[in-house]
């Protein structure tokens, strides 16, 4: 009893947990069938609605034809007693709401009686009869003597369509509720008893009774869903069994190895660091020079710029642009193009060698440096030693208009705390000095 007891609570609490299969069947068997009779009553409700206004029509043609040849012959003969008793017969007829007849006389303008049983809305639903009334004194004499109209009686029609209407709607009602509950008990009795004993079955099992069948009370007899899902339960559980003592084994093989795993992802962590760092550093250079690009200049140059304006220091910017670089290009060739950026690169690189100093190349033949702490005239004499450095290398530039060696046209620009407040206009300073360089002849340093 002891042993039973969390099964059966499992049980329990699974029942009280989780919502029956049968009622949600019934309750969207409900809704479908409640769908069902709206789409049922209004499709029978317009039928109805029209077999009444057809039955009441034949009604008003019914009346019509018993009457008009009365109501004729009265004004015929102009018997006032006799045509007002007709029209009042005519109005006590229970589908007529209105009775209107027009008198035609020649010479006269036509007279109008009308007999109304009910006040008729302005939407009038009813149907309507109008027909001319003719008399015949003698053979072959036929003559217009008046037009009968009649209309139907609303409210007549409202209350025959309400019994259809009322009708209709218990007899949909009642059905989808015998529908309704005959589901239910066949769901219940084939279904829903034997989907509970598999989960109690299934709430029961553990690693250790995973040997106990699942026996489902029916006749061996009957194939069908349930049948296949008995199976397939006691299936999954030969198969899980088979699976955990697989899994025992592996367990023991993967201690064996865990060790060696993390020696082998210790290692590779830190090749991954080591390259890591070898790809940081190589977004921030240029490949063709090694200097910074301007990737890195960029990252560079507003904390400067913030701390210049913080400390009140100065800060000093070098626009360096080689002359004539182009012909360069095209006289010697790219390859040697390049070897002189390299070499410009490397006199810039021992020039501005002191710490917070930065030398980087913005793209092509122009390169920038940034000075933090240099004043403008310092930084003017290290331009000057620039261009002397380079003249020393005596790089030939045969294509030059200035000299037959490489140069440099520079233009310097220095922070000014009271009129810049973003990095960009000290840059764009700097870029006017270097054509007003480029504009005195070239080879020279501008402010």
């Amino acid at each position: 009893m002891n042993a039973r007891a969390p099964g059966t609570a499992d049980s329990a609490r699974v029942r009280r947990q989780t919502g029956s299969l049968g009622r949600r069947l019934v309750l969207a068997t409900l809704g479908f069938c409640l769908l069902f009779t709206l789409v049922t009553v209004g499709v029978r409700t317009w039928s109805a609605w029209h077999k009444s206004l057809a039955a009441m029509n034949a009604e008003l043609v019914l009346i019509d034809q018993v009457f008009q040849s009365n109501l004729a012959k009265a004004i015929w003969e102009m018997d006032s007693d006799a045509l007002q008793t007709q029209l009042d017969s005519v109005a006590r007829a229970a589908p007529i709401g209105r009775v209107e007849l027009q008198i035609i006389r020649a010479g006269r303008a036509p007279e109008i009686i009308e007999r109304q049983r009910a006040v008729q809305p302005g939407d009038h639903r009813a149907p309507r009869l109008r027909h001319p009334l003719t008399y015949e004194p003698y053979a072959g004499a036929r003559e217009t003597v008046g037009e009968l109209t009649l209309e139907g009686h609303e409210g007549v029609l409202w209350e025959r369509m309400l019994a259809e209407v009322t009708d209709i709607v218990i007899t949909q009602v009642i059905q989808s509720l015998l529908l309704a509950g005959l589901i239910m008990w066949m769901f219940n009795r084939s279904v829903t008893l034997h989907v509970r004993r598999i989960a109690r079955h299934l709430t029961a099992l553990a690693p250790e009774n995973l040997d106990q069948r699942l026996r489902l009370d029916r006749s061996p007899r009957r194939r069908d869903e349930l049948s296949l899902l008995e199976e397939g339960v006691n299936s999954l559980q030969a198969k899980l069994s088979a699976y955990l003592e697989r899994q025992h084994q592996d367990e023991q093989a993967l201690a064996a190895h865990r060790d060696r795993l993390a020696e082998l992802v210790e290692e590779r962590t830190a090749e991954l660091r080591a390259a890591n760092v070898l790809l940081e550093e190589l977004s921030r250079s240029d490949p063709l020079t090694g200097l910074s690009n301007r990737r890195h200049f960029d990252e560079l140059k507003d904390v400067e710029f913030r701390r210049a304006m913080r400390l009140g220091q100065p800060l000093t910017v070098l626009m360096c642009d080689v002359d004539f670089f182009k012909r360069y290009n095209d006289h010697y060739g790219h390859a040697q193009g390049d070897a002189c950026l390299r070499a410009v690169a490397d006199t810039l690189r021992s020039v501005f060698a002191r710490a917070g100093e930065v030398v980087a190349r913005l793209g092509g033949e122009e390169f920038v440096v940034l000075l933090p702490g240099v004043e403008a005239e310092s930084a003017y004499r290290s331009a000057v030693h620039l261009q002397k450095r380079l003249a020393e290398r005596e790089l030939p530039h045969a294509a030059s208009a200035v000299s037959s060696q490489v140069t440099l046209s520079i233009g310097l620009a220095a922070f000014d705390l009271q009129a810049m407040d973003h990095f960009d206009q000290l840059l764009r300073r700097a870029d006017e000095a270097l054509y007003r360089a480029k504009t005195r002849g070239r080879d020279c340093v501008s402010d």
